[in-house]
């Protein structure tokens, strides 16, 4: 493939991704702001297709289309580069533990280890980074409202628990169904 096309790929890849960023529901009912979004889709997919870097590529123009086009304020500049880095850490597991040999047993393995590392990863920035400056900047203390314990145990880890597990059973039925075309390009 021609690095035009691999590029062209890639943007459209990083606007698919941007896209679905839109489309947003909760999973916990208590905690309406953590959303999921399936703008993982199509970095995976470019993983697939190419390589980690290339992934990497898409979840960056994706990152910064959403600043650049639909940024929320506050929220957005807070939360964004946590989901890069949580999404990032995700698709770090998969390509290490499965794109190179992909069988069901490294499938399973490298979105338990991704799942895993985005949990960890936002139950940390979530600790150090995000509650302070909500409370701050968007004069929302988590803190003072439902205690950082309970926000972090009771919300933080569940919610990113089911993410993950979300993101690799989607992604796995995406990639059965179109694993005959990937096999082409």
């Amino acid at each position: 493939m021609t690095k035009t096309r691999q590029m062209a790929y890639i943007a459209i890849l990083s606007a698919l991704s941007f896209l679905l960023m839109y489309i947003q529901f909760p999973l916990i009912p208590s905690a309406g702001f953590l959303q999921v979004d399936f703008s993982i889709l199509p970095v995976l997919l470019g993983l697939v297709i190419f390589d980690l870097s290339s992934a990497y590529a898409i979840l960056i123009i994706r990152t910064l289309l959403k600043l650049l086009l639909n940024n929320g304020g506050v929220s957005t500049l807070i939360g964004l580069p946590m989901n890069f880095v949580a999404l990032g850490l995700f698709v770090l597991a998969l390509a290490l533990l499965w794109n190179k040999k992909r069988t069901v047993k490294n499938y399973i393995v490298g979105s338990v280890v991704g799942t895993l590392g985005l949990t960890g990863a936002m139950f940390i920035l979530n600790y150090i980074y995000a509650v302070p400056l909500y409370a701050r900047f968007a004069h929302f203390d988590i803190d003072a409202l439902l205690g950082l314990g309970n926000y972090l145990f009771a919300m933080v880890i569940p919610f990113n628990l089911l993410e993950g597990l979300i993101f690799a059973v989607t992604f796995l039925l995406l990639y059965t169904c179109l694993e005959p075309v990937l096999k082409k390009l």
